[in-house]
């Protein structure tokens, strides 16, 4: 789900929501496919190796998400396998610029349309 993801996060928008440069015509599939996203169960990597978790509730044009009820997941010890240390954060925003992954919990027929996405 990460490459689908990322196409979908990939074309910037405008103050209104909407892909710039492009027509309303064009963008209004994009617009509705990110909105069947919300408030679903998102898991971002960032760089540094930690994971949080949480409902996805918007992103903005530079990419940056912001997470309600995130719990970060981080690493305890660097050998492998580590347990996994957790605490709650609440509402949490994530720079596009540290995000390494995205997976989102939607099923098999809404994945399959986020993949058209790249063409």
């Amino acid at each position: 789900m990460e490459g689908s993801l990322e196409a979908t996060l990939a074309h910037p928008t405008d103050s209104s929501g909407m892909p710039s440069g492009s027509s309303d015509n064009d963008s209004r599939p994009l617009v509705t496919r990110l909105q069947k996203l919300l408030f679903r169960p998102m898991l971002i990597g960032v760089t540094d190796g930690r994971f949080f978790l949480g409902g996805f509730h918007c992103i903005d044009k530079q990419g940056n998400i912001i997470l309600q009820d995130a719990v970060e997941y981080r690493s305890t010890r660097r050998s492998s396998p580590s347990p996994m240390e957790q605490r709650s954060l609440g509402l949490i925003l994530i720079p596009s610029s540290a995000r390494s992954s995205c997976h989102v919990d939607c099923a098999i027929d809404e994945q399959l349309s986020l993949l058209t996405l790249n063409e």
